[in-house]
């Protein structure tokens, strides 16, 4: 469970750089403030004749926009031609390009940012499997399909993300990418994982005699398992709906049959969200051309009534079997797509998708609506004397929304896209400090330390008093982008009309604190001011090592920096209810006080510098004495140096833990850039230890 804490930092000349910019009082006569933005909306364009054909040679003339019924300038256009030509085939791809992961990590479809061209002259095709839909056999043939064309069809424009439907939950396995060794490892992981799918049962004159007795008809059932795989379409359409660009979902399914007029709601709301999402539905059978039985085949039971003789079990059998495809036939010609039925090639209906996006035209114009409502607006584009052209294109796009209007829906929208974000976000400054402490053999303490300048957060009067509303979230993931841990807050701190003037020249901290096993990790954290909607992101790679493995050199954990200690009862924020519980997980929380790392390390002359770090003794018999000094270096000039410290006391627990503090006085050396070392020697075992960084030591 994190341990968090919010606390007042204090203030070093690193900070009073930052100052610039500060909030001055509001003068009597305020300036006149105008504000003005623009909204760009780009919509891509496939213009085809009669036969299929792209049409090419058109110009932005050729064509007239409306945006609910109101001409649009065209500003932007492009015309896109994309190659076809597969690449090189992996047939003999090296075993080191292709791992087979113990678990599947889960992401979501990156949004674009402004200005990026990330998806510039790529085809963008997502491979979605309906798990549920499929017995094992079509999974492992839907699995191979997707396998042998990423390996011999591919292109270098070619851009592809995996999704799967399973579990109740569509899961994004894999972002859009053109890393073949990558997609080949997350096919090749599902292909050894198993798939559980849910039987379809029908209650007409094919259904089976079991000789159970009379219950609740099977095809009511039928009905929510038909409106769950639809829903999820549905969902995984709107998560590609965050892309500009025209996508091609290849969606992998043993047919669905809808029942009767039960499932057509839904079956509207999937296609309808797909087209506007600028989402086009490739449905491919995985069952391929399939040679049945008129009575059914043996994983089937004998219908065991009189339609056997009749011939109603045979047509009722063969119209089941009809109906499933003509669902993915109808989700296909709806949104632009094709369907891929009868066929045991499955890798075609893929390259069929690919094939399709081989030229297409840019649109990009400036909204005359600027209401950020957040509303639908319907958009047509027609060409101008040409009536036999077919178009497709998105048929309309929803609003963006002042962050002061967003719903609660909404603002989570926000911060989960922000922090799938490949790319950092800077409108807020966060820098942030991991350690590490050895809890016992297998367990590591890992506190994090992220600081935000408190004159980036804007501060609003609620009920006579000042608050800063902050969100904080933050996920730590392994080497295969599994996610270990996380944390999630939202901290309104409640400011006195003196600490309110304070923040706007001190810095805010936040730390977390997680306890992981050795092995590579990567933490991404965010922070949001609740109050604007600016976000902030930092992302990092850290290790944590098996200091059990350590035999040459004497083992440490990492080494903490400060400038202040701060009494627990001052905290601006604390959301630990159990602060006994607190002090005895974190090392850096001793008699009620908390130890503050310097994440800049930089150091003011009127304060002193604290060192703390531990030091363990695996496997010793009893804890044996240390001896420990820090040296500051200038250069190669030694400028300063502790008195040699044995230390005789320690933890008494599996991994014999010696803490060892320093308080070192600063005010005697000149202002600039030092090397700060750690040196521990072990006499009796004969070990030594050598830690060594760079601080900046101000005025």
């Amino acid at each position: 469970m994190p341990r968090m804490l919010l606390f007042l930092f204090g203030c070093t000349l690193a900070m009073r750089a930052q100052q610039i910019g500060q909030n001055t009082p509001t003068s009597t006569n305020p300036a006149a403030t105008f504000t003005s933005g623009t909204q760009l909306v780009i919509e891509t364009v496939v213009v085809t004749d009669k036969k299929g054909v792209p049409i090419g040679g058109l110009g932005a003339k050729d064509f007239s926009v409306t945006e609910n019924g109101i001409p649009q300038e065209i500003r932007f256009f492009e015309h896109q031609i994309l190659p076809q030509t597969p690449e090189p085939p992996l047939t003999h791809c090296e075993p080191e390009h292709i791992h087979i992961y113990d678990k599947l990590g889960l992401t979501r479809i990156s949004p674009e940012t402004p200005g990026n061209t990330k998806y510039k002259d790529r085809r963008l095709l997502a491979l979605y499997f309906d798990m549920t839909a499929m017995p094992p056999t079509d999974q492992l043939r839907a699995l191979s399909a997707a396998e042998r064309f990423i390996r011999t069809k591919m292109t270098r424009a070619d851009m592809l993300a995996i999704m799967r439907f399973s579990g109740g939950a569509v899961e994004v396995l894999q972002d859009f990418t053109d890393d073949r060794g990558r997609l080949l490892s997350i096919l090749q992981t599902m292909i050894v994982g198993e798939g559980q799918g849910f039987d379809e049962s029908t209650s007409d004159a094919s259904t089976a005699d079991v000789g159970a007795a009379f219950g609740q008809d099977d095809s009511e059932f039928n009905i929510f398992n038909t409106d769950r795989q639809l829903s999820a379409l549905q969902t995984a359409a709107k998560m590609l709906g965050q892309l500009n660009e025209k996508k091609s979902l290849i969606y992998f399914a043993s047919g669905l049959r809808l029942n009767g007029l039960d499932n057509q709601a839904q079956l509207h709301a999937t296609i309808n969200a797909a087209a506007r999402a600028g989402v086009s539905f490739w449905p491919i059978d995985a069952r391929g051309l399939v040679a049945e039985a008129p009575l059914g085949d043996a994983t089937k039971g004998s219908p065991g009534n009189i339609g056997m003789y009749s011939g109603a079990a045979a047509l009722a059998n063969a119209t089941n079997f009809q109906q499933s495809q003509d669902t993915l036939y109808a989700l296909a010609a709806d949104t632009g797509g094709k369907a891929l039925l009868d066929y045991n090639d499955l890798a075609k209906g893929i390259a069929q998708a690919e094939h399709s996006v081989s030229s297409y035209y840019i649109l990009g114009y400036y909204t005359s609506n600027t209401a950020q409502d957040g509303k639908f607006r319907r958009i047509k584009i027609s060409l101008n004397g040409r009536i036999s052209a077919s178009l497709d294109y998105r048929q309309g796009y929803f609003a963006s929304k002042q962050f002061s209007k967003f719903t609660v829906a909404d603002k989570e929208r926000q911060l989960e896209d922000a922090l799938m974000l490949p790319d950092p976000i800077t409108e807020l400054t966060i820098a942030m400090e991991v350690d590490y402490f050895q809890l016992n053999r297998a367990e590591y303490f890992v506190p994090i330390v992220v600081k935000i300048p408190g004159r980036e957060l804007a501060l609003a009067k609620r009920g006579g008093a000042e608050h800063t509303l902050i969100d904080f979230i933050g996920e730590v993931k392994d080497e295969y982008g599994t996610t270990m841990t996380n944390v999630r807050d939202k901290v309104n701190v409640k400011l006195t009309d003196a600490t309110a003037v304070e923040l706007a020249k001190r810095p805010i901290e936040y730390d977390a604190g997680f306890t992981l096993l050795p092995g590579k990790y990567t933490i991404k954290f965010l922070a949001r001011d609740a109050e604007t909607g600016r976000i902030g992101t930092f992302q990092t790679n850290f290790v944590i090592p098996n200091l059990n493995k350590e035999e040459k050199r004497i083992a440490i954990s990492s080494v903490v920096l400060s400038s202040q200690r701060v009494d627990l009862k001052d905290a601006l924020y604390n959301a630990v209810k159990d602060k006994d519980r607190e002090e005895a997980a974190n090392p850096l929380v001793q008699n009620g006080q908390k130890l503050i790392p310097s994440v800049t390390r930089v150091f003011s002359k009127g304060r002193n510098m604290y060192v703390y770090l531990q030091a363990y003794e695996q496997g010793a018999p009893a804890i044996q004495p240390l001896v420990a000094f820090v040296t500051l270096y200038r250069g190669q000039t030694k400028m300063f140096e502790t008195r040699p410290v044995e230390v005789k006391n320690g933890l008494d627990n599996r991994v014999k833990t010696m803490p060892l503090q320093f308080n070192i006085a600063l005010n005697t050396l000149p202002p600039g850039k030092y090397d700060c070392q750690v040196t521990l020697l072990d006499s009796e075992a004969q070990k030594a230890q050598f830690w060594q960084a760079p601080i900046v030591l101000v005025p």
